[in-house]
C-alpha cells in the first residue's frame, strides 16, 4: 500500500544512515533530552572549580576560626595596648609648646611618685670625693666606681694626697673601672689643679669646674647639684635616651639637650629631674629592651612599644629596688633603705 511503502522507505532510510548520522538524528529529534542529560552530567565538571573555590574558602574560614583563639590576648595586655594606642594617638598630633611643657612636667611628677627616694648613685662624703667619683664613672657603672673608691680614698683622702700619689699605685687601684691609665692621669691632674689654683678646695662655680682636667658640664652639674645644692641638669646616656623617647627634644648634642630641657622646667627642679629620669632609665626604660608593659608612664610615652609590651614578660626585665634588687651605692640614703632598697655589695663580694 502506498502508505505502508512510505513508512518502510522512511524506516529504511533511517536504518541505512551511518551511526554518526543516527546519533545526529537522535540528537536532532530528541534535542531537549540529551541537552538535559548533558546539563546533568556537566554540572559536576563546571562546579568543580566552584567546589575548589568553596573548598579553598572553607579551609580558610576554618583556619581563621582556628587562629581566632591565638589572637586573643590576656586582658592586661589588651588594656595596655589600648592605653598605648590612646597615648600614641595623642602624641602623634602636632604638639604645641604649652602642651609639651605640660606633658613633660606631668611625666616628672609621675616619676617623683615612682621614685620618691631618687638620689645621686655615687658614694661620697664631700665635694672632692664626688668630683673624683664622677670623673671615674665615665665608661663604667656607678656600682663599679663605688666598689673602687673606698680603697682610693682610704689611701689618698685629700687633693694634696692624690696630687702627690705614685701614678702606678693609683692605676692599680683604679684598674677595675676600665681605662685606668687615662683615669689615673685625670684624677691626679684634677687634684693638682685643685691644690694649685683653688687651695685644695673644689670650686662651686660652673666656669671654674669645667677648667679642671677631666671635668665637663655633666660632671660639673653633678657636683653643683649634689655637693653644693645649686641646680643643674645631668645629661648622661640615660637622660639623653629618655628625653628623646619622650619627644622632649630632637637634639643629639648634650649641651643642646641640656638647654632645651632646662627651658621646660623651673630651675629649682633641674637636679631632682635628673635623678628621676636617670633612675627610670636604669630600672625600667632600658636602652636595648625597655619594659614597656610594666611602665607606669606608658599612657604618656610616645615610644611605647619599642620594648616588651606583655606585662608578665616586662616584669622580668625590671631592675627595681622594690623587687629586691640592690642599688648602685654601698652607702645609700636612709630614704632609699626605707623604701625597700638594698645596698650594693663591696668589691669582690658579687
Amino acid at each position: 500500500m502506498p502508505g505502508e511503502k512510505a513508512v518502510e522507505t522512511t524506516g529504511a532510510a533511517a536504518g541505512d544512515k551511518a551511526p554518526g548520522e543516527q546519533s545526529g538524528g537522535r540528537r536532532a529529534a530528541d534535542g531537549s533530552a540529551p541537552a538535559k542529560k548533558a546539563a546533568a552530567r556537566k554540572p559536576p565538571v563546571k562546579k568543580s572549580p566552584a567546589r575548589e573555590t568553596a573548598a579553598g574558602e572553607a579551609p580558610a574560614r576554618k583556619a581563621s576560626a582556628r587562629k581566632a583563639p591565638a589572637k586573643k590576648a590576656p586582658a592586661k595586655r589588651v588594656a595596655g595596648e589600648k592605653a598605648a594606642t590612646a597615648a600614641k594617638a595623642v602624641v602623634r598630633k602636632p604638639e604645641s609648646r604649652t602642651a609639651l611643657v605640660r606633658r613633660a612636667r606631668r611625666i616628672d611628677r609621675e616619676l617623683a611618685e615612682i621614685y620618691p627616694y631618687a638620689h645621686p648613685e655615687l658614694d661620697f662624703v664631700d665635694p672632692f670625693q664626688l668630683i673624683v667619683a664622677t670623673v671615674l664613672s665615665a665608661q663604667t657603672t656607678d656600682l663599679r666606681v663605688n666598689q673602687t673608691t673606698p680603697g682610693l680614698f682610704a689611701k689618698y683622702p685629700t687633693p694634696e694626697d692624690l696630687a702627690a700619689a705614685d701614678p702606678e699605685e693609683v692605676e692599680e687601684i683604679l684598674r677595675p673601672t676600665g681605662f685606668f691609665r687615662a683615669k689615673t692621669k685625670s684624677v691626679i691632674g684634677l687634684s693638682k689643679a685643685l691644690v694649685e689654683e683653688f687651695g685644695g678646695e673644689v670650686p662651686g662655680r660652673l666656669e671654674d669646674l669645667v677648667k679642671l682636667p677631666g671635668v665637663g658640664r655633666k660632671t660639673a652639674f653633678v657636683v653643683l647639684g649634689n655637693a653644693f645644692g645649686r641646680p643643674g641638669i645631668t645629661v648622661d646616656t640615660h637622660f639623653q635616651r629618655l628625653v628623646r623617647r619622650w619627644q622632649w627634644t630632637e637634639q643629639t648634642e648634650p649641651d643642646k639637650i641640656e638647654a632645651e630641657i632646662a627651658a621646660l622646667f623651673p630651675k629649682s627642679e633641674w637636679t631632682m629631674l635628673s635623678h628621676h629620669v636617670i633612675f627610670h632609665g636604669r630600672r625600667i626604660c632600658h636602652a636595648r629592651k625597655p619594659a614597656c608593659g610594666a611602665c607606669p608612664l606608658a599612657p604618656l610615652c610616645p615610644a611605647y612599644g619599642e620594648g616588651e609590651t606583655d606585662p608578665e614578660k616586662a616584669k622580668k626585665l625590671l631592675k627595681y629596688e622594690k623587687g629586691g634588687f640592690p642599688g648602685q651605692r654601698l652607702n645609700p640614703p636612709q630614704s632609699y633603705l626605707d623604701a625597700g632598697g638594698r645596698p650594693a655589695p663591696p668589691l669582690g663580694a658579687g
